[in-house]
């Protein structure tokens, strides 16, 4: 019960403030008529002088679930999402699915329709009252979300905001989902409440001695192979998996990569296709991967040991993922690589010889491929550029920059070089599409400091509901770097017929049907609608010159830039 004698707090008001004494720094929200008991607390608490989380508005929910999870990408730090009811809900579940399937934790909220009809504040007023009342409004999210609740008394509000948060954050990390029934955060609570000392925290990992009787499988291996998806978990992963492949001669394949865990220009890094390597191997050391190859198309050496590394070495929340897997070292992916290396190290001496001699035949092997690349990629620059050459020309423009390039079925990542972990960000392997724009606004917003690049292809961009992310960009002065490579199709969509069918009538046909996205719009428009600085590029020659003044428009004037760059 609340003590009628205390002063208080709108439990909607409590709830926000709870949300910034955790750790959140914004709450990306886009608001509906479920939102007055919000919308008050925001303004009751700004009034008292109550520390909130920045409120910004975001008028598509896809694009507020994107803006999340790139913010978490560049700072470590999870954030809230506020929707509308159910109809909101449903525009988050494509983002959820995102942040799920690669660990990236969310506190998502949303509105309830109120439960009573009349005599109590809150009651519907409204015909869509009626209208978006759902028997389980949770159950379109559930699946994706590792916790969901409704939120029931006033008074535990903040306590519920303390059990999403740890939640979240716990290992695996991932989203969780809060529904708000608007008459309770119309109800008041104990106004001293959200200052209380947060009590439930997510578990830390206790470090297990993961090598006691298995130190010496490194130098027993004569063909290790390493495959990596989401980096090496930190800065310091980044630097000493890149030692451990020099140390020990290891080819790197970075397979879909999701994060860079190498230079891609590393003298171990073999590229992004891991066949003839998997072919020899005898050590597989699988990092953070879903799905470190294609057993339809790879196949494994009999008796080759695979290894897996990560927080969810096994990815538990997927029905199906047989990969073999001889041992998991589970724990955050940049402790276990340095302790892995560390273990190794003392095996480094009596392996000399063997450690030579391999890194010399990966490192010619490895320097081959990436000069055959980088020239196929520089001749492929006419009469319709090439996605390859769009690439190295970005990494010119990129030379000597703090920049970050994101990209959802845009540049690919074997053509740019890229020497820092945090430099590279492709869509997440759930493939819910239009998550790039948004994300790369999350990212920019959190480094304001950094040049962030997004690059998409056509379907893509027309995915990220582009109007509503440009209006983003313009109203909170978020200036990004937009590359749209056109190619009027669905080109994803095409090679994955060809890989099932390359003879097939589909492959033979003049129109291969369902993949065209002809006629295409100028989506040089749709940028400047929202006074974006815009380019066209059809000519190898203009790109580069193109590209730099771009940048100059984002980083200098402030200003978010488009360019539209036609490609076969």
């Amino acid at each position: 019960m609340t003590d009628e004698k205390a002063p208080t707090i709108t439990a909607g008001g409590a709830l926000l403030a709870r949300l910034k004494a955790v750790g959140v720094d914004y709450i990306f929200a886009n608001s509906g008529t479920d939102f007055p008991p919000i919308i008050e607390g925001l303004a009751e608490a700004s009034a008292k002088q109550i520390p909130l989380p920045k409120a910004i508005v975001i008028p598509h929910e896809s694009a507020a679930m994107g803006m999340a999870h790139g913010y978490y990408l560049a700072t470590g730090r999870a954030q809230a999402v506020m929707a509308h009811t159910n109809v909101g809900l449903a525009n988050c579940v494509i983002g959820a699915i995102n942040a799920a399937t690669e660990h990236v934790p969310i506190l998502v909220f949303s509105g309830r329709t109120p439960v009573v009809e009349k005599g109590r504040l809150g009651a519907r007023t409204v015909p869509i009252g009626w209208g978006q009342e759902m028997r389980d409004q949770a159950a379109m999210i559930r699946e994706s979300v590792k916790w969901d609740y409704e939120l029931k008394f006033p008074e535990q509000a903040v306590d519920i905001v303390d059990r999403a948060f740890a939640i979240a954050n716990s290992t695996p990390r991932g989203p969780v989902y809060l529904s708000l029934p608007r008459e309770v955060l119309c109800e008041p609570c104990p106004r001293t409440s959200w200052r209380l000392r947060q009590r439930l925290r997510p578990p830390a990992q206790a470090a297990p001695r993961r090598y006691q009787g298995r130190r010496g499988f490194l130098s027993e291996a004569k063909n290790p192979l390493i495959i990596a998806q989401r980096g090496a978990g930190s800065a310091e992963g980044f630097e000493i998996l890149s030692r451990l492949a020099d140390d020990w001669g290891i080819a790197i394949c970075q397979y879909w990569a999701i994060q860079l865990a190498a230079p891609t220009d590393h003298p171990m890094a073999v590229g992004g296709d891991p066949a003839e390597w998997l072919a020899e191997a005898d050590l597989v050391l699988v990092v953070d991967s879903l799905a470190p190859w294609s057993p339809d198309i790879h196949a494994l050496k009999p008796g080759c040991k695979v290894v897996h590394i990560g927080e969810d070495p096994l990815y538990a929340r997927f029905p199906i993922r047989n990969f073999p897997c001889d041992l998991a070292l589970v724990g955050n992916t940049a402790e276990v690589i340095v302790e892995l290396a560390d273990a190794a190290s003392s095996f480094l001496p009596r392996a000399e010889t063997v450690r030579n001699t391999r890194r010399a035949e990966v490192a010619t092997a490895a320097a081959k491929r990436r000069s055959t690349i980088l020239e196929r990629a520089a001749a492929a620059r006419g009469p319709v550029m090439s996605k390859a050459f769009v690439s190295t020309c970005l990494s010119k423009a990129l030379e000597g920059r703090d920049a970050a390039v994101l990209s959802e079925l845009g540049v690919p990542l074997e053509e740019l070089t890229l020497q820092s972990p945090d430099t590279w960000y492709q869509e997440p392997h759930s493939g819910g599409l239009g998550w790039c724009f948004p994300a790369a606004l999350g990212m920019k917003l959190a480094r304001p400091d950094r040049l962030i690049v997004a690059t998409m292809g056509d379907g893509s961009y027309m995915f990220s509901n582009p109007v509503a992310c440009h209006q983003i960009a313009e109203a909170a002065g978020i200036p990004l770097l937009i590359l749209v490579l056109n190619n009027s199709e669905w080109g994803a969509v095409r090679q994955s017929v060809l890989g099932v069918y390359p003879d097939g009538y589909a492959a033979k046909s003049n129109a291969m049907p369902l993949v065209s996205l002809a006629p295409s719009p100028d989506f040089t428009q749709v940028a400047a609608a929202s006074r974006a600085w815009t380019a066209k590029v059809v000519e190898a020659d203009d790109l580069l010159p193109t590209l730099q003044a771009a940048i100059e428009q984002v980083m200098v004037e402030k200003r978010q830039a488009l360019i539209e760059i036609r490609i076969s």
